[in-house]
């Protein structure tokens, strides 16, 4: 007999359809391609009322600031000539304090748009801060499902810190601990209220974060006289990069480098009750980043809008020690205290502008805000609370789960490359691993995942081939 868990599981796509107000079964093309920019214009909204419904929820136009302390730190120890000028674009200033405002707000008028009573959303970042401050500002209730705990029932200050905000807001947030049970958790809840699924997946609340690209692309370009030469964003499932990656298309801001970043917490499974406290950041790490961008569908939407393979032209792996120094060095530095996501890209923000000329334009297209729980000091002190050995010293000797190696010097913040390469092969294997067993991709399917990894069809090609041999 199956389980409660297996029943409600077995009506996911029911229940998504109606949590979601459309039928994503309209734009599959094959077993592996389906139409995405079909996907993406289907909510019907332009940029320009995106824009307008931004302003309208007190999202957006957000200040891009100059870092020139930043930037003359770089230059001091960067090769003459080289050391490019550091922007950020300070997300903090949104009313729940991070860019997914951006998407909430978006998430939040088709439902009051659509006439749901309420939204629900499953995350334990900044997102359900903004869902749930947005959900109040309309008068919708509001459900956020959160991983909390590992099994002893202990939770880091920053996820702790996130419930409070939601429930400040006014949210009901239900706390869980660590396992697959968050997904079925948020549908049972779908299917009891009817209210509307806000998704950090779905193509209206990526469509929301095109804003972001598009406004610093026009800022940039009245403040230096051109776009951005390069746009660090920090990556975790994707929306981000995504989103960034097509606001700046839309502004003509095709020659901007989109470089992602994330922490490396590579030997660390982000399902694992074990691993779950051994890591400093619930967000912005390898451990979503690697998995999402190689399989986006593994969302709770039968197709991911944020497809971030398809945007990245390079993608960087900083340490948690490195970035906890440059939360520090904007504090100091820069009189900004902001939470640990956009320093993320911060760290290989300095990295990056080390290599480049100092004619080169770097901006970091977020900040998050900072409290007791996300500030840095509560991380680090949670950290040794868990057995993890937090010291001075060279970055390159960090060991994810085993401890935090703060830097000694500005120098030594040393971003490395993840090979794009071997996540495009991984992404073509489980594209096809998804399809039915036998199925050979045609021409449209190679077409869509040349698209889909920022490639082309003889690479693509290349991959089935290799993996075809074994």
């Amino acid at each position: 007999m199956p389980s409660k868990t297996d029943a409600i599981m077995a009506r996911r796509g029911e229940i998504m359809k109606r949590a979601l107000g459309m039928d994503y079964a309209e734009f599959e093309e094959s077993p592996i391609a389906f139409d995405y920019e079909g996907l993406m214009t289907a909510h019907g909204y332009s940029l320009q009322d995106i824009i307008r419904i931004q302003r309208s929820a007190g999202v957006g136009q957000t200040p891009l600031l100059e870092l020139r302390n930043l930037t003359d730190l770089v230059r001091s120890y960067a090769e003459p000539g080289m050391g490019a000028r550091i922007f950020v674009k300070d997300e903090a200033a949104n009313m729940a304090g991070s860019f997914k405002d951006r998407r909430a707000s978006i998430s939040i008028h088709v439902a009051k748009q659509k006439g749901y009573a309420g939204v629900i959303a499953a995350t334990s970042g900044n997102y359900g801060a903004a869902v749930s401050s947005q959900a109040a500002r309309a008068g919708l209730a509001c459900i956020i499902v959160q991983e909390a705990f590992d099994s002893r029932h202990v939770g880091q200050p920053e996820i702790i810190e996130k419930s409070r905000i939601c429930e400040a807001f006014g949210a009901e947030v239900l706390q869980l601990t660590v396992g697959p049970e968050l997904f079925s958790h948020m549908l049972e809840l779908l299917d009891e209220t009817g209210y509307l699924a806000a998704s950090l997946y779905s193509a209206f609340g990526v469509s929301g974060i095109e804003t972001l690209g598009y406004e610093l692309a026009e800022e940039m370009t009245a403040l230096t006289g051109a776009p951005p030469t390069h746009v660090v964003v920090t990556h975790a499932g994707g929306g981000n990069t995504t989103g960034t990656a097509r606001g700046l298309k839309r502004a003509g801001a095709t020659a901007t480098q989109i470089v992602s970043a994330s922490v490396d917490l590579s030997g660390l499974h982000m399902a694992s009750d074990t691993d779950f406290n051994r890591k400093s950041f619930t967000t912005g790490h390898t451990g979503f980043g690697v998995p999402f961008a190689t399989w986006p569908d593994r969302a709770d939407v039968p197709r991911n809008a944020a497809r971030a393979l398809r945007y990245m032209d390079r993608y960087l792996t900083v340490s948690q020690g490195e970035v906890f120094y440059v939360t520090e060095a904007m504090s100091k530095l820069e009189g900004l205290e902001r939470g640990p996501s956009g320093n993320t890209a911060m760290a290989a923000a300095l990295s990056l502008a080390r290599e480049l000329p100092a004619d080169a334009t770097v901006v970091v297209q977020e900040t998050e805000y900072t409290g007791a729980g996300k500030h840095h000091w509560a991380q680090l002190n949670f950290a040794r609370e868990q057995g993890i050995e937090v010291r001075a010293g060279d970055p390159a000797e960090s060991v994810p789960g085993q401890n935090i190696i703060i830097p000694e010097r500005p120098e030594q913040i040393r971003a490395k490359d993840f090979p794009l390469a071997k996540m495009r092969r991984s992404y073509v294997r489980n594209a096809l691993a998804h399809a039915p067993e036998g199925y050979a991709p045609t021409d449209a399917d190679i077409e869509f995942l040349a698209a889909d990894t920022n490639s082309d069809a003889e690479t693509v090609e290349r991959i089935i081939a290799e993996l075809a041999e074994g």
